[in-house]
């Protein structure tokens, strides 16, 4: 299988994917998880990354960011990465890769995008079946985007501070965002956009971005087409 492209764009939010090989634990208990927020806030200044969003699963990891520089994600996915293989083999007695290979991200419109990424990102234990309410998981960045708790990790991205100039308002318009879970259209092309490495956003924009970088867009239509072909 071809590897995936891999698009970076400084000042523009990516949506990353990191998971567990073979669908394997990489958050065993809370120490853990908080060995990898140390490394997000570590790295994050250190790298260049601004983060928005994100949530730890048992068998993955999914951030949204924002890059500084043309290689601050690779840098930071990687310098996270090992320093937290290295401290989970350390403390659970095992050695070997821990991760399902190279992290899978894609480019977000945030006009149209972003605040449904966001969402996306924050309603993944719910849609676990983990909880009822996005509020009663502990690990992840809804507990400060909506709720208030603080969290030095993360930038406000400036669409999300746009929903109102007082911060209490503002978790309220945010909170309201999530009565009506992500609808399943929007939620599909947050993963096909994951999936793919392809731009999350309007066909001109993501067009536009692929012209940027020189690459070919994959809509993922002819795969399909032809998986269907094949199946007659």
């Amino acid at each position: 299988m071809a590897r995936l492209p891999r698009l970076s764009i400084p000042g523009l939010p990516h949506h990353v994917l990191l998971r567990g090989n073979n669908g394997q634990a990489v958050f065993v208990d809370d120490a853990d998880r908080r060995e990898w927020l140390e490394a997000l806030s570590t790295y994050g200044t250190e790298c260049g990354v601004a983060l928005h969003a994100w949530v730890l699963l048992p068998q993955s990891v999914q951030l949204l960011l924002t890059p500084a520089t043309a290689d601050s994600l690779s840098r930071f996915m990687q310098a996270v990465g090992r320093k937290y293989t290295r401290q989970f083999n350390l403390r659970h007695g095992r050695s070997g890769t821990l991760w399902e290979g190279r992290y899978r991200s894609c480019l977000v419109q945030h006009a149209l995008h972003l605040l449904s990424c966001m969402r996306y990102i924050e309603l993944n234990p719910v849609r676990a079946a983990m909880v009822a309410d996005p509020g009663g998981y502990r690990w992840t960045s809804y507990r400060a985007n909506g709720l208030g708790n603080p969290d030095a990790r993360l930038t406000p991205h400036p669409l999300y501070l746009g929903l109102d100039a007082d911060p209490v308002s503002r978790r309220a318009a945010y909170r309201a965002l999530f009565r009506p879970q992500l609808d399943a259209e929007a939620a599909s092309d947050v993963r096909e956009a994951l999936k793919l490495g392809m731009p999350l956003g309007s066909e001109r924009f993501a067009e536009a971005i692929c012209a940027r970088l020189g690459i070919r867009r994959n809509t993922g239509k002819r795969h399909h087409d032809q998986k269907r072909g094949a199946n007659q």
